[in-house]
């Protein structure tokens, strides 16, 4: 029922997990081992610097919409229009993301907005000197000012394992260069090296971590936003901020995202270390599927989904070909993207048992839609079987306002992927552990925290 637009609804619905942290200048390395946390801030929080007060909630949700057109080449990559004789280049997304990171970089520390990004892993920003970059409203980052910065030699181990590097030869003295693509052709090239990132915790305990592997861009280009520079990596790649925290925190994060009503009244947050350990009543956990050469995506194994009574078995396979997980967890992409076949089944045991007339989303998007300016319309109950994990998902999980009259469910076709989007995680910690490799769920009311 949904296929003959699906193509193009999960290009057109995905968005992507940014942060925004406050800036600080200093730690000590107790508070990285026992913990820290974060706020996180959603893009058209009032909060947020890309606020824009003239929109309307329907005009935010279908602009959310549009910036996420190029998303889908994330998760499976096209060839970029870089030349051959440009350096090699690792395929990420090009994000235009719902959160916004704001961390510091070098010594003394300089404020920088960055893009958070579960789906990616290095940490890069715009730099002087500057062949091509984007605009950018706020000053570039001087390498040359930083007491801490070093660029990455071509011997290191660090240039060597991560994937889009190059050099001019393997001497000690040679510095290591990055490339890095995107789906729209995007693009960000420069310097790795090492500096010191520091983030500012919910405690007020300041938290520096030394030794930061970051991409310095001396060329750019893209569809990046004027307000923003550059990507922080939160994927499994060795080259990303989790990755590099690594036994710090005992390789944990977490995550609660608020509600959208509750955006511009509480913010969400993001915990490190012992702060992420997400134990006590309602706790379900799942393996994480193992990552592959190319993909660094946490993935999960979806068995079925519950509608009322009626469970409908997800049989389909991962289209990476992994044995082992068969969806990805995204806190980037707002919606549950499932395939056709398999959505087509859920949509409808959905829809037969709502009472009420359908009416299309004039974004042309979504698929499910009615008309009520009560969120209560009589959903069923839907709960996620992932393995050895039940989610039971609510209202606020699998419907979507899309404006004051229009209510859409949450969930699309999709013809090449399956996410398991940030709409079905609201009011959940969401627990990550990449040592023991599980995924963590706890209903929560995330205004609380």
């Amino acid at each position: 029922m949904a296929s003959h637009h699906s193509l193009l609804s999960s290009a057109a619905i995905v968005t992507t997990f940014s942060i925004c942290l406050l800036y600080s200048l200093s730690i000590t390395a107790e508070a990285v081992n026992g913990g820290f946390s974060v706020d996180l801030i959603h893009r058209d929080s009032p909060l947020s610097p890309f606020y824009d007060p003239s929109e309307t909630p329907s005009q935010r949700v279908a602009n959310a919409l549009r910036r996420s057109i190029t998303r889908v080449n994330h998760f499976m990559p096209t060839s970029s229009s870089l030349s051959p004789n440009e350096l090699p280049r690792s395929e990420i997304v090009a994000v235009r993301g719902e959160y916004l990171m704001k961390y510091s970089i070098g010594t003394p520390p300089v404020p920088v907005l960055g893009v958070a990004d579960t789906g990616s892993d290095l940490i890069w920003l715009q730099c002087e000197p500057c062949t091509n970059c984007y605009n950018q409203t706020d000053p570039l980052f001087d390498p040359v000012e930083s007491k801490t910065y070093r660029n990455v030699s071509c011997s290191a181990s660090e240039c060597q394992s991560l994937r889009g590097t190059s050099c001019n030869s393997l001497s000690s003295s040679s510095s290591c260069k990055y490339s890095a693509s995107y789906g729209d052709n995007s693009y960000s090239q420069g310097d790795l090296a090492f500096d010191t990132l520091t983030l500012e915790s919910t405690a007020s305990v300041p938290v520096s971590l030394r030794n930061i592997v970051v991409g310095c861009g001396h060329n750019n280009a893209g569809t990046f936003n004027n307000k923003g520079s550059g990507i922080v990596g939160f994927g499994r790649g060795k080259a990303s901020l989790v990755s590099q925290l690594g036994s710090s925190i005992g390789g944990k994060f977490s995550y609660c995202l608020v509600p959208t009503t509750s955006q511009g009244k509480n913010s969400s947050k993001l915990s490190f270390g012992r702060d992420a350990v997400v134990s006590g009543p309602g706790v379900v956990s799942t393996g994480l599927g193992p990552k592959g050469p190319d993909t660094n995506f946490y993935f999960l194994t979806l068995e079925a989904m519950s509608v009322g009574n009626k469970r409908l078995e997800f049989d389909d396979s991962s289209p990476f070909g992994d044995s082992e997980g068969n969806i990805v967890i995204d806190s980037g992409t707002t919606l549950t993207l499932f395939p056709e076949d398999f959505y087509s089944r859920f949509e409808a045991a959905v829809a037969e048992e709502i009472d009420l007339e359908r009416v299309d989303d004039p974004n042309q998007v979504l698929s499910l839609c009615y008309k009520s300016v009560s969120d209560d319309i009589g959903a069923p109950n839907i709960t996620a079987h992932f393995k050895d994990a039940d989610v039971k998902l609510n209202p606020v999980n699998t419907f979507l306002r899309v404006s004051e009259e229009l209510i859409c469910f949450a969930f699309l076709a999709s013809e090449r992927l399956y996410i398991f989007g940030n709409v079905a995680q609201l009011n959940f910690l969401v627990g990550y552990d990449t040592e023991a490799n599980t995924v963590s769920f706890k209903p929560t009311d995330c205004t609380n925290l």
